[in-house]
């Protein structure tokens, strides 16, 4: 048997490339260096920096994003919506988290965002933002093709945008809302706590290209805005509005307003004001436009005065409807009281009727002036009607220690104090609910607010019927009559103050009435300012406004007639103007 032969292994390492156990020793020790560098490093970063690592990452990737609640709706008394909101996107942008945007692709996001391209770069060019709007308030459809470029860091969120169905004739009223949401006129305004609800929250984690990856947090949900109901009835509105434009259009004058109040709960049922504006369509909107007239302007209201002195002495006893009055011109010191349509003499009630100046300056006469400034003030004058309504005018009375006796006199018929078209129509409650003035209300009540007592319920009932001979023939405001029933009211018409001096061409014409007379339902104030052609007086161009709301409303309400049979309306060309300037 033959052995196999097997070569003596030899070393092959030659002698200069062996490693001394000393060097083996330095690359062990520098080794485990290395390790206790990264260990240490490691648990540096996962326990002492965890917090700061976790915020930065979240700083990031984590986003809070807002709920918008859907701001409540506004509706009339009859739940007709006066205001809604509709839901719409508003598309942002990230910055931080952007690259570079293709060009095709920046030319798209621009035309369909109707922005420039260089707007758009601009806005994407801070990298330190990690929010901001790039168009908002879009629709639904127009957002989707923004998001369907795909660009990194471009994400859309809902909001609600609102929309005013009744359009201009509600606008002073209702007000509208900014772009954020947030109330800025009118009761949007006031009521902005209400109706705005509060927004909820979700916290997410995103990607680098703006994709939601998951929730880190429990969702808030938002709480939607309470539903407001107003005391404004739509129809009506519509039919004030109406002719208060058609008026103002006609006398071709600068402006107008008109205010409706339910005579027995002191709801306002229709308030307008021309010019107006669309709440929907702002891109034109003048200061003149906004201007709620009818809440925040003063003027002197000339003879719609003279019912509250003629209250006043008949009230105290001092006077009864019968009373005669020696009518004719008078001095109070150099200063001469008279009348546009001189009487020798009057009766209380010729007084009213025809508005006698004289008349109504001798029964202030018959009071102080402390006497006089009182029963204004009870009468809600020179005080805030304190109906809620942003910027309300409280109006002008000055304190009666500073009265001299001419200013006490033309104080009876409407000079030296001013009021505000809300606050004259408010006053007129003391006549047709038992002599209470009535608290203003814009919302709907489901029970009539207590009133303040001014004068005694008979007093009341016998300036209701005095007032009646104002429509009647002979009276200042013919035209004011209504179809089948009694109407009572009161005209006036007042000289604009023009750089300290009254314009013998600028005028305010008023009427303020109600209907029917002998049970009243409704309180109708019309005041316009300025009349260019076609007359000034205030039974000749707000009597006629009047008479048509009053008589569209009266039946919308469906009110009985209290003059079926008796009542017929003077035809046009057969009524004579009693002048009338105060």
């Amino acid at each position: 048997m033959s052995r196999v032969y097997s070569p003596p292994i030899r070393n092959t390492v030659k002698p200069h490339m062996r490693l001394a156990p000393g060097r083996v020793a330095v690359v062990q020790v520098l080794l485990g260096l290395l390790l206790l560098a990264l260990l240490s490093r490691a648990i540096y970063l996962q326990v002492v920096q965890q917090d700061f690592l976790l915020n930065q990452g979240e700083a990031r990737f984590r986003r809070a994003l807002v709920l918008e609640a859907n701001r409540g709706v506004i509706t009339d008394r009859n739940g007709e919506p006066l205001a809604i909101s509709t839901p719409v996107q508003s598309i942002w942008a990230s910055p931080v988290d952007m690259n570079p945007v293709p060009t095709a692709k920046l030319a798209a996001l621009s035309r369909l965002l109707e922005l420039p391209q260089a707007e758009l770069q601009q806005k994407f060019a801070d990298k330190k933002r990690e929010f901001v709007y790039l168009k908002r308030q879009i629709s639904p459809q127009l957002a989707q093709q923004v998001m369907a470029l795909g660009i990194p860091g471009i994400a859309k969120q809902q909001e609600y945008r609102r929309y005013y169905p009744a359009g201009e004739m509600l606008s002073h009223v209702i007000g509208f809302t900014g772009v954020d949401g947030k109330g800025q006129e009118g009761l949007e305004l006031t009521r902005e706590k209400m109706l705005a609800g509060k927004a909820g929250s979700r916290t997410v984690l995103k990607d680098r290209r703006g994709h939601i990856i998951e929730d880190v947090a429990a969702i808030e949900p938002p709480r939607d805005g309470q539903t407001l109901a107003l005391s404004i009835d739509k129809r009506i509105q519509y039919l004030a509005f109406r002719e208060l434009s058609a008026a103002t259009e006609a006398f071709k004058a600068k402006a107008g307003g008109v205010v409706v109040l339910d005579a027995q709960t002191g709801e306002v049922l229709a308030l307008a004001n021309t010019p107006s504006y669309n709440p929907n369509n702002r891109a034109v909107l003048e200061p003149e436009m906004r201007r709620n007239r009818a809440v925040v302007d003063m003027f002197e209201p000339g003879s719609t005065m003279k019912p509250f002195t003629v209250a006043m002495g008949i009230d105290a006893g001092r006077i009864t409807p019968d009373t005669w009055f020696d009518t004719r011109p008078y001095m109070i010191g150099p200063a001469t009281v008279r009348d546009s349509h001189p009487n020798p003499s009057l009766t209380v009630s010729g007084i009213i009727q025809k508005s006698s100046n004289v008349g109504s300056s001798k029964i202030a006469a018959m009071f102080s002036p402390e006497q006089m400034w009182t029963f204004y003030r009870q009468s809600g004058f020179g005080i805030s009607p304190q109906s809620g309504f942003p910027g309300e005018s409280s109006g002008r009375l000055r304190d009666w220690q500073g009265w001299r006796p001419i200013e006490q006199a033309t104080m009876s018929f409407g000079y030296g104090v001013t009021v505000s078209l809300l606050q004259l129509a408010r006053a007129y409650t003391i006549f047709t609910h038992a002599g209470a003035l009535l608290p203003l209300s814009f919302t709907k009540l489901a029970v009539p607010n207590p009133g303040r007592q001014v004068v005694k319920e008979d007093t009341a009932r016998k300036m209701r019927q005095m007032m009646i001979a104002v429509t009647e023939e002979g009276g200042t405001a013919v035209r004011a009559q209504v179809l089948g029933y009694h109407v009572a009211g009161k005209s006036g018409t007042a000289r604009k103050l023009v750089g300290g001096r009254y314009a013998s061409d600028k005028h305010i014409g008023l009427f303020v009435g109600f209907a029917p007379a002998t049970n009243p339902r409704l309180i109708v104030a019309v005041m316009i300012d300025e009349p260019s052609i076609g007359g000034y007086y205030g039974g000749t161009v707000s009597g006629p406004a009047f008479s048509n709301i009053m008589a569209g409303s009266l039946r919308i309400l469906g009110v009985e007639p209290d003059a079926p049979s008796n009542n017929t309306l003077i035809p046009e060309q057969q009524i004579s103007e009693v002048r009338e300037e105060t």
